[in-house]
C-alpha cells in the first residue's frame, strides 16, 4: 500500500522564498535558489511546488535532472529542462536567437541539423551565454522559471554552465532553483561559492520536527485531529529521523503488515517492529519485494544494479525476457509504486527514489551483489552491440561493483578519451581522473598522460601541469616518451593561449627531453608554431636564457620565429597535420605583414585552402577574419569584416565574432560612426568578459577608450582605459595603439599638441622596445605629421619629420588607407615650404580621397595643416579651418572648433559667434542663466586645470577664463572655486556611464 502524502509539511519559510523569488522574477529581477539536503528530506517537493506556482502564474517552466547512475553524461539535466518546454511549446523562433543557435544545438535538438560547423566545438561558456540570452527571451513577458534537480549528480559541464546563469541572472526575467545534496564535490562548491558572492541564495533542509512529522502521517492517512495514536507517531518520527521519504516507506510498511490498521474510525499500532534506520528502510524493502511474485522481484533486483534509472533494452539484454513478459513485469512494479517512466526519454524508467534503488542493492548479500553485477556487466558487452558511451559507462559501473577495478579502469578511459575527442573535456577529465584511481599499475601513468591534456583543455592548467611533473622519468625517444611529449606540446599551446609564457616554455623544453632531442619533423612543426607565438607576446622577465634565445633582440627572435613556422607550414601539411599548419600560416601572415600586406594575405590565403580541403571550419572562419580585418586596415572599409562575421556566425563560435566585433567597431570609431561603434561596444564587451575571451575583451575595453577620445571626451577615456588597465591591456600587445591611437588622439580633441607628440612618442618607444604588427599606433601616420609641423624648417626638428615620413613611406604600415590621409598632407606640408605650391595641392587633393572614409581624421588634419598653409601662403586654408570648425562644432568638440576659430582671427577674417549649444547645458544650470561658453568652461572644471589650462584648451585669454569663473560662481552660488569644479565633477557622473552621451551625437 502506497503512503504519500499530498501536501508538503515544515517547509513554510522555503516555500515562502521560492514565491518571493517568482514574484521577483515578473519584476524583471532574476534570482539563483539553491536547496541543499540529504537524500529524500524535499528537495524535489519544493521544486514541483514552485514549478505549480510558476503555471499559475502563466510563466515558462523548464524542470531537468541529473542522471542518478553515476554515469557522465553532458548536459544531461540542461537537454531535459529544455526538452519538458519545447518538446510541447516548440523552440522559440526569436530573431535574437539566431547567432546563438549553434552554441544552443547541443542542448536543442531541433537546432542541431547544420546548426554547429562540423570539427568545431562549443566552449562552455559559449554555451552559457547563449543559454542565458535563450532565458531572457523565454522571459521577456512573464519571466521563466529553471529548475535543475540532483546537480550533486551532474556533470562538470552542465555545474560550469550553471555557475555561468547564477553569476549573470540578476537582471533578466529568470529563476534558477537547483537541488543538491550536502555531499562535498563541485555541485555544493558552486553553490556554497555564489552564496558567498550574493549571487544566490542557499537553504539547507533540515529534518522535519515532531509537529510536522504528525501533519505529514495525519495527510497521507487523510486522518484528522486525534485518529492516530501518539505511539505511532513517535515511532515513525525516531525511524524516520525527520527524514519526509523515508517518513512515506516506514508508513507504508506498516500498513502493508497490518500492523497499522483502521478500526471504528481511528488507527491502532500493533507491535512494533524494527527501530534502526537507515537498515530499517532496508528490511522494510526486502519485506515488500518477498510479497512481490519472484519475476518482478528479480527484475527490481536486476534494475537496481543498473542504477537509479534504467532503460529498457539494456534490462531485456540483461534478464533475456521478451516483451511480453518484460513489460508486464515492468508494470506490476510500477503500480507498486516502485519505479514509474522516465518522462525525459521514452525507452528510460526510474525508481521514484534514488534511496529505493540504493536499499534493493543492500538488501542482497556482498557477493550476491557482485555476481548480479557481473551477470549484467556481461550480457551487455555481448547483447548490446557498440556500445554508447553511457552504456561504456554502466559496464565500467558494474565491473567495479563486481571487484573488477582493471577492466573498469579501461572502460572509463575509454569513455574519458571519446570525451576529450568530442571536445567535452570537462567530463573526459572526471572520466580519466576515475579510471586512474582504478588503472593497474602498468596502466595508470598512461591515463594520467591523457588525464593531464583533459584537464588543461577544460581550464586547470596548473593540475594538469603538476601531473606531468610527477610522472616517472621514461627512454627519451621510446614510443611511451613519444606519447608523453604529445600531451606536453597540447598543454603548452593552450598556456600559450592563456599567455602562460612560462608555463608554454617549460612544457615546451620537457617535450624536446622526451623526444630525445631528434623529434619527427611533424613534432617539431607543431612545437615550433607554440614557440612562434610565444615570440609575439610581450617579455615578462629575463628570457635570455631559453633555450636558443640567449642574447638575441626582440626583432632576432621573430626573424627566427618566421623561418622556422614557415618550415613548419610546409611540413605539417607534408605529413597531414593540418590544424598545425593552418596555426603556422595564420602566425606567417602576421610576422609576414612587415615586409607588405599582400605577403600577410597570401598566408592566410594559403591557410585558407588547408582548412577548406580537411574541412577545419574553426580555421576557415579564423583565415576569414583575419583576411577581413587586413582588408579593412589597407582600406578603411568594413565589407569583408561583415563577410568574416556571417562565417563566424555560421561557425557557430561565439568568440569569433566577438573578435570579429573588436574589428567592426574600430572601423566605426575610425569612421566617424558613433553610435554603431558604442551599439557593437556595448553589445559584446560585457559577454566577452562572461566568456573569458581576453584578447576580445581588452581589444572592445580599448575601443571603447577610443571612441571617447575620438569625441573629446576625457573623462570618458580615462574611465575606459582604467577598465583596459584592469584587464591587463598595458601587459599586452595594444599599448601602441592605446598610446598612438587612443590618448594621442584624445589629447588632439583637446588642443594638447605636445601631449599628443609624446604620447605618439611612447608608442613608437614600445614598438621599438617590443616589435609590433600594429601599424595603425600613429608611427607610420599621424607622428611624422606632427614632427614636420612641430619642427622649425631649418633645425634638426624638420630633418627628423623628414625621416620620419621617409621611415613611413617605406613601411607597410604606410600604404594603410588612415595612415596615407596624414603622410599625405605632411608631404604637402613639406612641398609648400620648400615652395611648390602646385605640388602641395595635389599631396592634399590624394590625401582627401581617404576623406569620406575616415570623416573625422580628414577634418582634423585640415585644422593641423591649415595653419602650415597659412604661414607658407599654399592651398585654401581658410575654406578648410571654416569646414573643420564647423564639423568640430557640430559633432561636439569645443576645443578644436574653437582652435580653427582662432587661427581664422588670427589671420583676419571673421568668424561668426557660436551661441548654440543651450541643448547640451543641464536644465538646472540653463535656468540659473549659464552661456554656452560659459558651460564649456564649467564642463572643463571637473578636471581642475589652471586658467591657463582653460584658456589654452577653448583658443580664449586667461582673462577672459576669469570672467567666466566669477559669472559661474555668482549663477551656481558657489563660494569658491573648489566648490565649483566639484560641482563640475558631479554633474559630468550624473551624465551616466562612459559614452552614454557621446554616441548619440551626429557625426
Amino acid at each position: 500500500m502506497r503512503a504519500t502524502s499530498s501536501v508538503i509539511v515544515g517547509r513554510k519559510a522555503e516555500i515562502g522564498l521560492l514565491g518571493d523569488a517568482l514574484g521577483s522574477v515578473r519584476r524583471g529581477a532574476g534570482r539563483a535558489v539553491f536547496l541543499v539536503g540529504e537524500a529524500g528530506i524535499g528537495k524535489s517537493r519544493l521544486a514541483g511546488e514552485c514549478a505549480l506556482r510558476a503555471y499559475d502564474l502563466d510563466m515558462p517552466v523548464l524542470r531537468g535532472r541529473a542522471t542518478s547512475t553515476g554515469l557522465v553524461v553532458p548536459f544531461r539535466p540542461l537537454i531535459e529542462a529544455l526538452s519538458s518546454r519545447f518538446r510541447a511549446a516548440g523552440a522559440p523562433d526569436d530573431p535574437e536567437l539566431l547567432p546563438y543557435r549553434p552554441a544552443l544545438a547541443a542542448l536543442i535538438p531541433e537546432w542541431r541539423s547544420g546548426a554547429v560547423a562540423p570539427g568545431y566545438a562549443i566552449s562552455l561558456v559559449e554555451m552559457a551565454e547563449a543559454l542565458l540570452r535563450l532565458l531572457a527571451v523565454l522571459g521577456r513577458e512573464r519571466g521563466c522559471a529553471v529548475l535543475l534537480e540532483d546537480l550533486h549528480d551532474s556533470d562538470t559541464e552542465t555545474i560550469a554552465v550553471v555557475e555561468y546563469v547564477a553569476d549573470n541572472v540578476a537582471d533578466l526575467p529568470v529563476l534558477l532553483v537547483g537541488t543538491l545534496r550536502p555531499d562535498p564535490g563541485p555541485a555544493l562548491d558552486l553553490a556554497l561559492a555564489a552564496e558567498l558572492r550574493n549571487t544566490a541564495e542557499l537553504r539547507e533542509l533540515g529534518p522535519l520536527d515532531d509537529a510536522a512529522v504528525r501533519d505529514m502521517v495525519d495527510a497521507c492517512l487523510d486522518a484528522g485531529p486525534g485518529q492516530v495514536p501518539p505511539a505511532a507517531y513517535r515511532t515513525l518520527a525516531e525511524r524516520a529521523g525527520g527524514n519526509p521519504y523515508l517518513l512515506e516507506v516506514l508508513l507504508a510498511d506498516l500498513l502493508d503488515t497490518g500492523r497499522l490498521s483502521r478500526t471504528d474510525g481511528r488507527w491502532q499500532l500493533a507491535d512494533q517492529g524494527e527501530a534502526t534506520v537507515p537498515t530499517g528502510a532496508v528490511r522494510s524493502w526486502a519485506r515488500r519485494l518477498d510479497r512481490l511474485d519472484e519475476p518482478v522481484r528479480d527484475l527490481l533486483l536486476i534494475a537496481a544494479t543498473l542504477g537509479g534509472r534504467f532503460s529498457v533494452g539494456v534490462l531485456r539484454a540483461v534478464t533475456g525476457l521478451d516483451d511480453r513478459a518484460l513489460f508486464a513485469h515492468l508494470r506490476s512494479a510500477s503500480e507498486a509504486g516502485i519505479i514509474a517512466p522516465d518522462g525525459a526519454a521514452h525507452d528510460d524508467y526510474t525508481f521514484r527514489h534514488v534511496l529505493t534503488a540504493d536499499a534493493l542493492r543492500a538488501s542482497l548479500p556482498p557477493a550476491e551483489q557482485a555476481a548480479l553485477a557481473r551477470r549484467a556487466a556481461s550480457a551487455i558487452e555481448e547483447s548490446v552491440g557498440p556500445l554508447s558511451g553511457e552504456e561504456r559507462q554502466l559496464v565500467a559501473t558494474l565491473w567495479l561493483a563486481a571487484g573488477d577495478k582493471a577492466t573498469a579502469s579501461r572502460q572509463f578511459a575509454q569513455v574519458g578519451r571519446q570525451m576529450l575527442d568530442a571536445g567535452a573535456s570537462g567530463s573526459a577529465a572526471v572520466l580519466l581522473e576515475r579510471a586512474r584511481g582504478l588503472a593497474a599499475d602498468e596502466e595508470r601513468d598512461e591515463v594520467a598522460v591523457q588525464l593531464a591534456v583533459a584537464q588543461a583543455e577544460s581550464g586547470r592548467l596548473d593540475e594538469a601541469s603538476a601531473l606531468l611533473d610527477d610522472l616517472p622519468p621514461v627512454v627519451a625517444g621510446s614510443p611511451l616518451a613519444e606519447d608523453r611529449a604529445q600531451a606536453h606540446t597540447q598543454v603548452a599551446w593552450v598556456a600559450a593561449m592563456a599567455e602562460r609564457q612560462e608555463e608554454a616554455r617549460r612544457r615546451i623544453r620537457a617535450a624536446r627531453v622526451l623526444f630525445g632531442g631528434s623529434p619527427h619533423p611533424e613534432q617539431e612543426a607543431a612545437l615550433v608554431v607554440v614557440e612562434g607565438h610565444l615570440a609575439l607576446l610581450p617579455e615578462r622577465g629575463g628570457r635570455g636564457d631559453e633555450e636558443g634565445g640567449e642574447g638575441r633582440s626582440g626583432r632576432e627572435r621573430l626573424e627566427l620565429a618566421e623561418r622556422s613556422a614557415r618550415r613548419a607550414a610546409l611540413t605539417a601539411e607534408q605529413r597531414g597535420r593540418p590544424v598545425v599548419a593552418c596555426r603556422a600560416w595564420q602566425l606567417l601572415a602576421l610576422l609576414s605583414r612587415e615586409r607588405g600586406f599582400d605577403e600577410a594575405d597570401a598566408c592566410l590565403v594559403r591557410m585558407l585552402e588547408v582548412a577548406e580541403k580537411h574541412r577545419l571550419t574553426v580555421c576557415r572562419a579564423e583565415a576569414l577574419v583575419r583576411l577581413g580585418t587586413n582588408a579593412f586596415m589597407r582600406t578603411g572599409e568594413a565589407t569583408q569584416l561583415e563577410t568574416a562575421r556571417a562565417a563566424a556566425h555560421e561557425l557557430g563560435s561565439l568568440a569569433l565574432l566577438q573578435t570579429v566585433d573588436g574589428s567592426l567597431a574600430m572601423q566605426s570609431v575610425l569612421a566617424g560612426r558613433w553610435d554603431r561603434a558604442g551599439e557593437i561596444v556595448e553589445r559584446s564587451v560585457e559577454a566577452s568578459a562572461r566568456l573569458q575571451n581576453l584578447s576580445a575583451h581588452r581589444y572592445l575595453l580599448l575601443v571603447d577608450a577610443m571612441l571617447a577620445a575620438h569625441q573629446g571626451r576625457a573623462r570618458e577615456q580615462d574611465r575606459a582605459l582604467a577598465r583596459f588597465r584592469r584587464a591587463g591591456g598595458e601587459e599586452s600587445m595594444l599599448v601602441p595603439l592605446q598610446r598612438g591611437l587612443c590618448q594621442a588622439v584624445g589629447a588632439l580633441m583637446a588642443e594638447d599638441r605636445k601631449r599628443a607628440q609624446a604620447e605618439l612618442d611612447a608608442a613608437a618607444a614600445w614598438e621599438r622596445e617590443h616589435p609590433s604588427f600594429f601599424y595603425l599606433s600613429g608611427r607610420y601616420g599621424l607622428r611624422p605629421l606632427l614632427r614636420i609641423l612641430d619642427g622649425d624648417r631649418d633645425d634638426a626638428g624638420a630633418d627628423g619629420g623628414r625621416e620620419a615620413l621617409q621611415e613611413a613611406l617605406a613601411s607597410p604600415g604606410g600604404q594603410l588607407a588612415w595612415n596615407r590621409m596624414f603622410l599625405g598632407m605632411a608631404d604637402a606640408v613639406l612641398r609648400g615650404r620648400d615652395g611648390d605650391p602646385d605640388g602641395a595641392r595635389r599631396a592634399v587633393e590624394e590625401a582627401g580621397r581617404a576623406a569620406p572614409v575616415f570623416p573625422q581624421a580628414w577634418h582634423l588634419a585640415l585644422r593641423l595643416v591649415a595653419e602650415a598653409a597659412l604661414d607658407d601662403s599654399w592651398g585654401e586654408p581658410v575654406a578648410w579651418l571654416r569646414t573643420a570648425e564647423e564639423y568640430f562644432h557640430e559633432a561636439g568638440v569645443p576645443p578644436v572648433a574653437g582652435a580653427c576659430r582662432a587661427v581664422l582671427r588670427r589671420a583676419g577674417i571673421s568668424v561668426r559667434q557660436r551661441r548654440g549649444g543651450r541643448e547640451r547645458i543641464p536644465a538646472e544650470l540653463r535656468a540659473a542663466g549659464v552661456t554656452p561658453r560659459e558651460y564649456e568652461v564649467f564642463a572643463l572644471l571637473g578636471e581642475r586645470p589652471g586658467n591657463q589650462q582653460i584658456a589654452q584648451r577653448l583658443c580664449i585669454s586667461p582673462r577672459t577664463v576669469e570672467k567666466h569663473m566669477a559669472s559661474l560662481m555668482t549663477k551656481t552660488g558657489c563660494v569658491d572655486r573648489s566648490a565649483l569644479c566639484a560641482l563640475s565633477a558631479e554633474r559630468a557622473d550624473e551624465q551616466g556611464p562612459p559614452g552614454a552621451g557621446a554616441r548619440g551625437r551626429p557625426a
